[in-house]
């Protein structure tokens, strides 16, 4: 049973069957992608407040230093990401930011809202007005939290990390892998586009991350709603000393999450933070989403790589480079898919919230944006 699992009602476990047979993968027991995609967006984080005090990670900020995005400061990145060509805005910030810090707290109360997810809601309402397609990763939500957003958000996402209960997670807020789980599983119950992932070289063990793809697993059986997952090293930064994975185990991790996951799940790794020349034959087949004019604000020392560096990553693979919405395809309406979609539609139509389909259907310029990228064309520079 995962760590705090009684206290979020969560029913994770996996079979010792299933973890010994993702133990044995190997790179040779996968076959490479016959494509690659990725989606061109911009990264708005709202606010680098966050409850949470992990010690890999330098996007918080203490209590009196973290600020919030205003309307002014969305416009401006917003702009910038239509000018190139931009389909996704990526929202984030750390978990329940105004529980924690007063002065969050404070300046939502000011603006009108109720807190950060009611700001977040309008925020991404305005964001589809302003011809850009929100995908959000909040942190942790409650039912009542995501179902305000989801109606707003492309997609939606939260990293797993681990199932384990890693000292990386140590300090008086401690992250809870049964809580995480359980964001992962309300997004399933209410039907959201998800996108989630684990973090390699926390402190967890290879049995940890196979439990934890296979959870992942589990939750996608049940409900039909992870798009992809990420499979990302943890790197060198201000707060974190304590090494990255090598070469051969972020191989040998991805084929694993390759061969655990069903093929309608895509295996991404993030390609300014992992060798993903070494990690073409592994499975993987989707970059991410990267920024031709914003950086990486969770990895802020890691730049995206150009997007014609992209291009020399698929001609190094043999295969083509296609980019993407941040919703993946298979949950469009009908309507909306190419003519030769050849993947596995998701059962039923209704996974995508009218303010989105309005956006995709809409005339203008980011209507005909949306569909030259749903057309499957490659395009590298807009």
């Amino acid at each position: 049973m995962l760590p705090g699992a009684d206290e979020y009602d969560v029913d994770a476990t996996v079979s010792e069957r299933d973890v010994e047979a993702a133990l044995s993968v190997t790179p040779a027991d996968v076959s490479p992608a016959s494509e690659l995609t990725f989606a061109r967006n911009v990264f708005l984080p709202l606010t680098t407040a966050c409850r949470y005090t992990c010690t890999y990670c330098t996007f918080f900020d203490p209590p009196g230093e973290a600020t919030l995005m205003d309307d002014d400061d969305v416009d401006a990145v917003l702009e910038r990401g239509r000018e190139t060509g931009c389909t996704e805005a990526l929202f984030t910030f750390g978990d329940a930011p105004d529980e924690r810090y007063d002065a969050i707290h404070d300046q939502l109360d000011a603006w009108g809202y109720d807190g950060i997810h009611d700001y977040l809601a309008a925020v991404c309402e305005y964001t589809l007005d302003a011809g850009v397609l929100p995908h959000s990763n909040p942190g942790d939500q409650t039912r009542d939290e995501m179902a305000a957003v989801a109606p707003y958000n492309a997609s939606m996402g939260v990293m797993l990390e681990t199932t384990a209960d890693v000292d990386a997670h140590a300090g008086p807020r401690r992250k809870s892998p049964a809580q995480r789980v359980r964001t992962i599983e309300t997004a399933g119950e209410l039907r959201v586009p998800f996108t989630t992932g684990i973090l390699v070289g926390v402190g967890e063990t290879w049995r940890d991350r196979a439990e934890s793809l296979l959870v992942i697993r589990d939750l996608h059986e049940r409900y039909g709603h992870v798009q992809e997952v990420i499979v990302q090293p943890v790197v060198e930064n201000d707060r974190w000393s304590g090494g990255s994975p090598d070469v051969e185990t972020m191989r040998r991790v991805t084929a694993m999450a390759r061969a655990v996951l069903p093929e309608t799940v895509s295996v991404q790794v993030p390609p300014n933070l992992a060798p993903v020349r070494d990690l073409l034959d592994c499975g993987i087949d989707d970059l991410g989403g990267v920024s031709p004019v914003t950086d990486d604000h969770i990895n802020p020392e890691y730049e995206w790589p150009a997007l014609r560096e992209l291009e020399a990553i698929a001609n190094d693979a043999g295969v083509p480079l296609r980019e993407r919405l941040p919703v993946h395809e298979r949950y469009l309406p009908a309507s909306l898919r190419r003519d030769d979609f050849e993947g596995t539609p998701a059962p039923g139509d209704d996974w995508l919230g009218d303010p989105v389909l309005d956006a995709l259907r809409a005339d203008g310029p980011a209507g005909d944006r949306y569909r030259r990228v749903l057309a499957g064309e490659v395009v590298v520079a807009p």
